[in-house]
């Protein structure tokens, strides 16, 4: 054949390069690019046989191809990985077919796919683990990258079980064939014994992840068969969401097992994350949904002191639904909102003197939307603002602690009270202490739960009380559920106590009997002042 329909060959295939392969599997021409600079096929791989220049599951699956292809026909493309030097492979696609003029010879067309990597002494970044992948996600949205733009494949590997030097280099060659193939050669993760997941670019294919893998198994002589599919993240989605819908998604991915295919765990998940969110958005425009009160009394008097602002949604607590409104970048509606329907109740006749407490997450304390939006919803009544009390949750970091004291500064000259709640539990409590100008704090129930039968718990509680009471601020103890923890509470020298020991949250701002103290008959709504 000559040499020009060999080079219409090569054009015609499509191919880097094209070979010809002699009966005996031998190359005998060569023409195109190297899998690297450097590499002349032309020269460097005349005479050697073909498998000789493929990894060795690549080579056992060409091998047979070579014997099974016939004249005229041409075969499928084999996922390959050629040997590029003593260190590095790269991944092809591999085509035979057998032209009558050159029979029994068969030619050869190589597509090379990516960059050439190491595989025989691999150097990589370690894995990820789920939330390092999705701290991975975040910097490649953060960078500019669309949601839309970015998968995920998930490769299983069973058998990634067993011990000895052979598993670990095996083991070693995957994590490296996996990094190589993630966007940035450092967003592979594993999440179970034998599952990973690579960040990929969404049009990536992703079968030839599991080429790589069988690859690294044949290096050191085990036969593994990973699974191999891929999943989207979705369109036009804030980073927020993002994030808590892949957190879901990865958790179930770790959580299903190996059984079931991790591309349709995450994608149904992924689906139900975002319904969820377009639910919780509705809620939130709508007000759809309802405040319980929990009274919250004085230990001194067992009278109500002022009422917890709890939000409802059907049967729902709050936990939940705030962790979505902060990753949804909706927490500040929601606290307004919640502020709003608070107002209202406490504006209907015969609550001209209950005080309430409202809820704000450390993400609406980080800008000034929230503060203006309270005063400028409270500032036609003066007397609301002395009632009201802004509890700043820990459910999110307050990291601009600088901007939140001038923030809470404002609602305290305005004579809104602050309180820190969630006092003692993070690392971040005697930090917020330390430079959060509060009135009160309450402290965490879990130091309430054995406060009356730990002596630790009772020592750590009274020096908190003596810590609180040199700075002039008054504590809540929560989670009071026996007469016991409200003894030692009391005799502890906590100002206040909240929990079911004392009333449960209700619709309606309806102060309960007196516990443990002389009742002071009031009117419906009507609470002592704050000092």
């Amino acid at each position: 054949m000559r040499i020009s329909q060999r080079l219409l060959g090569l054009a015609f295939a499509s191919a880097d390069t094209l070979l010809e392969i002699d009966a005996d599997g031998v190359i005998s021409m060569a023409i195109g690019a190297g899998p690297v600079p450097g590499v002349d096929p032309g020269t460097a791989w005349l005479g050697r046989p073909l498998t000789e220049l493929l990894g060795k599951a690549s080579g056992m699956v060409v091998n047979k191809a070579l014997g099974e292809i016939l004249p005229g026909i041409r075969s499928p493309h084999h996922d390959v990985v050629v040997v590029c030097d003593a260190e590095r492979v790269r991944r092809a696609r591999l085509r035979i077919f057998c032209l009558p003029d050159i029979a029994p010879a068969v030619s050869c067309a190589l597509v090379y796919e990516g960059d050439a990597f190491c595989l025989a002494v691999p150097q990589a970044p370690p894995l990820l683990d789920a939330q390092g992948l999705i701290n991975r996600v975040r910097v490649a949205l953060d960078s500019g990258q669309a949601s839309e733009d970015v998968a995920l494949a998930f490769v299983d590997v069973p058998g990634l079980t067993g011990e000895g030097e052979a598993q670990q280099r095996m083991e070693a060659r995957i994590q490296a064939a996996l990094q190589s193939a993630s966007v940035d050669g450092a967003s592979a993760a594993r999440l179970t014994q034998e599952r990973f997941a690579v960040l990929r670019n969404q049009g990536d294919d992703a079968e030839p992840l599991s080429h790589c893998v069988r690859e690294a198994g044949a290096a050191e002589g085990l036969d593994i068969q990973p699974t191999t599919t891929q999943a989207g993240i979705g369109s036009g989605l804030a980073p927020g969401l993002v994030m808590r819908a892949l957190k879901v998604a990865l958790e179930a991915c770790i959580e299903s097992g190996d059984t079931v295919r991790p591309d349709q765990v995450f994608s149904r998940n992924l689906k139900a994350t975002l319904k969820e969110a377009d639910r919780f958005s509705t809620i939130v425009q709508n007000r759809d949904f309802q405040l319980n009160f929990q009274p919250i009394i004085d230990l001194a008097t067992g009278n109500v002191h002022h009422f917890e602002a709890l939000a409802r949604f059907g049967n729902e607590g709050p936990a939940g639904t705030v962790a979505l409104a902060e990753d949804l970048g909706l927490i500040d509606k929601f606290d307004l909102a919640v502020a709003e329907k608070a107002l209202q109740h406490m504006r209907r006749p015969g609550y001209g003197l209950a005080r309430v407490a409202i809820n704000i997450s450390g993400v609406s304390l980080g800008s000034d939307a929230y503060i203006k939006a309270l005063l400028k919803m409270t500032q036609p009544f003066p007397d609301i603002r002395s009632r009201l009390l802004v509890e700043v949750t820990e459910t999110a970091a307050v990291s601009d602690l600088e901007g939140a004291e001038r923030r809470l500064g404002a609602l305290r000259r305005a004579g809104i009270r602050v309180c820190l709640d969630d006092f003692g539990v993070g690392a971040a409590s005697f930090e917020y202490l330390q430079n959060l100008s509060v009135d009160t704090i309450k402290i965490d129930g879990s130091f309430i739960r054995d406060v009356a039968t730990n002596q630790r718990s009772s020592v750590m509680l009274g020096h908190m009380v003596d810590l609180c009471r040199s700075l002039k601020i008054t504590t809540i103890a929560e989670m009071i559920e026996t007469e016991a923890q409200a003894d030692k509470v009391r005799e502890l020298g906590i100002d206040m106590g909240q929990g079911f020991y004392f009333g449960r949250p209700s619709v309606d701002l309806i102060a309960p009997e007196p516990v443990g103290r002389a009742p002071v008959r009031r009117r419906q709504g009507e609470v002592a002042g704050w000092a």
